[in-house]
């Protein structure tokens, strides 16, 4: 088993429970729409699960793009540890676990927006560091860093960044209108950012 297996295991499981979470979310509040109950899911909650959904597919990827250097020691799965726990309990929270409880899910977004986007906005960043860290810990080999393209840097690298902002954005505006504004910018964002991660 290689170092990055060993990682790579306990990555996978968290994120995949992660994933896991925001499907069964979702799948929570499609039985009760279409059931007896009157129940209005509206944009929030659903977008801000497709944000997570594809953040934690990115988070994946870049797991494997940077598999050549990552170590498998205490430090390095104490660090997936807390950047993929940070995930999950992002992920929990985006549904009510009794949907039939909350008739808005709108009201719920707006009690546990600011955990959810704090999480994933916490992990991102965590995970930019962690990035960093493996940079100068233990640089790309040669081949690999001429084969870059420096247009699919500059998009991820411009497209990271206002993927910051939007979450920080997410974090201060109350406005129901604004935050489907943010989430779905976040979502074209995230696609982008994840298709030009492949080449950096």
């Amino acid at each position: 088993m290689s170092p990055f297996e060993l990682v790579f295991a306990v990555y996978g499981l968290l994120l995949g429970l992660a994933i896991s979470e925001v499907l069964g979310g979702f799948s929570r509040a499609l039985k009760l729409k279409r059931g007896t109950a009157a129940v209005r899911i509206g944009w929030l909650s659903p977008l801000l699960g497709c944000v997570a959904m594809l953040d934690l597919s990115s988070f994946w990827l870049l797991a494997w793009y940077s598999r050549e250097q990552i170590d498998a020691n205490y430090i390095t799965l104490v660090s997936v540890l807390v950047m993929v726990g940070i995930y999950y309990l992002a992920a929990t929270l985006i549904f009510p676990d009794t949907p039939e409880e909350w008739p808005d899910f709108d009201d719920w977004y707006d009690r546990q927006k600011r955990m959810v986007v704090g999480g994933l906005l916490t992990a991102n960043v965590c995970s930019w560091i962690g990035i960093i860290a493996l940079s100068e810990l233990h640089p790309a080999p040669a081949s690999e860093a001429e084969a870059t393209s420096s247009l699919a840097e500059m998009v991820y690298d411009l497209g990271g960044i206002f993927a910051l902002i939007l979450f920080a954005l997410l974090m201060i505006v109350r406005s129901r209108r604004w935050n489907v504004l943010f989430l779905a910018l976040l979502c074209v964002t995230l696609v982008t950012v994840g298709s030009a991660e492949q080449y950096v």
